[in-house]
């Protein structure tokens, strides 16, 4: 037992975690797509950590770029100007959609979506925010209660001002649906009488993961961000997109929403702006919004907003990805290599119920019966797991399912060798599946 491993287990609590019940794995050292314990095994990286390794681990244009700036200058108040701070903002600007100039940088994507209720409140004058019960939008105190798994669950204390309702999800879908189709048309007329419901004039935003992450990782349908779109119009309601996850390659693209005809009012972004190296977040402000602030102040901030070592990082991964074409492999790599080999595995594999993904951002839905749907258990999720890192494979495991999300930077005979060993690893979910 390392001595590192001493030390946490009597020092360091951890988040989400029975601290007695943990048994965290010691990672000594990362490279690429790859990461080693301090027994020095390697494990291929499949789940980005927390999905935000994208472009890989010590890519050494963005460590040299962090050791620059630490020599020039570690660290500045918010209030002053500074030269890596700015070219974030004017990069980061420059990926969203027209009509968004200026960039709130936070310390993380549970912050950035606070900070974007509080403007979308402020500007509105409305407390109200809408969200999905399929999503998680952080950990702070308001973020938490706009999240709509179970997590919030010991932390919602129902005065937040967040009201939740059901998004589209075909597979398992709240409506009856079975088409894709339905699925957008029944969850936008929910959607429609939830603010009905709740009053127009009450709702300052609807906030949505342009993709919903730990959720699940399912695409909206066609025509259902422009249908909340219209909807936010016709009530003067803002529109927040949560990007921290599904942002910056991940979806194959710079920005999820690209995908999409639609264009928000507030955009969230943290994990891949500089795939984690140093802690950033950030809201990117609609115009309109902004210029809400340009005599009043804003009355909102943080010691370390757009801190110089976590800008210099963001700029070196943002020019990073556009030389080494990262958002392109990412797309490539899911249409050509992960999504082929996750859809044949699901017609060998009993516990295989829905492939579904885009980019570098899959998931593999596991059921105990593919007619019912019904879910895998958690230990049967535990055996696949444990099959899979016992073969050198770290996969991010979430409720039944085992999320595909490498770095963009995967090579495709890297995700062979995850696949291979992820696909060994579904048969033993196939002993808990009829």
């Amino acid at each position: 037992m390392s001595t590192a491993y001493e030390l946490d287990r009597k020092h360091v609590f951890h988040s989400w975690s029975a601290q007695a019940e943990i048994t965290p794995m010691v990672i000594t050292a990362a490279k690429g797509s790859y990461v080693w314990d301090d027994e020095d095994r390697r494990y291929l990286d499949f789940s980005s950590q927390l999905v935000f390794t994208n472009i890989g681990h010590q890519h050494p244009r963005v460590v040299a770029a962090i050791k620059e700036q630490a020599d020039r200058l570690c660290t500045i108040a918010p209030a002053m100007a500074n030269e890596q701070r700015a070219q974030a903002a004017e990069l980061i600007a420059g990926i969203a959609p027209d009509g968004f100039e200026k960039v709130f940088f936070t310390n993380g994507g549970a912050d950035a979506n606070e900070h974007a209720v509080r403007m979308a409140r402020l500007q509105t004058g409305r407390f109200k925010v809408l969200t999905a019960y399929r999503s998680y939008h952080g950990g702070t105190q308001t973020a938490i209660n706009l999240t709509g798994d179970p997590r919030r669950f010991a932390n919602d204390t129902a005065t937040a001002g967040a009201v939740h309702f059901f998004g589209p999800f075909l597979y398992r879908s709240e409506f009856h649906a079975t088409t894709e189709g339905e699925e957008c048309e029944r969850a936008l007329a929910h959607l429609r009488r939830t603010i009905e419901a709740e009053g127009p004039q009450t709702i300052a935003a609807i906030l949505l993961e342009t993709i919903p992450g730990t959720a699940g990782i399912f695409a909206p349908p066609p025509g259902y961000l422009p249908g909340v779109r219209a909807l936010c119009d016709e009530h003067g309601i803002k529109l927040i997109l949560d990007e921290v996850m599904a942002g910056f390659g991940r979806a194959g693209s710079w920005l999820a929403l690209d995908r999409y005809d639609v264009r928000p009012d507030l955009i969230t972004f943290a994990k891949g702006v500089n795939s984690g190296y140093v802690p950033l977040g950030g809201v990117i402000i609609s115009d309109e919004i902004a210029s809400t602030f340009d005599h009043t102040p804003y009355p909102g901030g943080l010691t370390y907003s757009g801190h110089p070592l976590a800008c210099a990082a963001a700029v070196a991964t943002i020019h990073t990805m556009r030389d080494e074409g990262i958002v392109e492999n990412a797309d490539r790599l899911g249409r050509e290599v992960i999504g082929p080999a996750l859809v044949d595995m699901a017609s060998r594999h009993a516990c295989v119920g829905e492939v579904r993904g885009v980019g570098a951002f899959w998931a593999l839905d596991l059921v105990t019966d593919q007619d019912t749907r019904a879910m895998l258990s958690p230990a049967g999720l535990n055996d696949v797991v444990a099959a899979c890192k016992g073969a050198g494979l770290l996969p991010f495991a979430n409720t039944n399912r085992i999320h595909v999300v490498p770095p963009c930077t995967m090579s495709d005979d890297e995700a062979r060798e995850g696949l291979a060993i992820l696909d060994e690893g579904l048969k033993a979910g196939d002993v808990h599946a009829g």
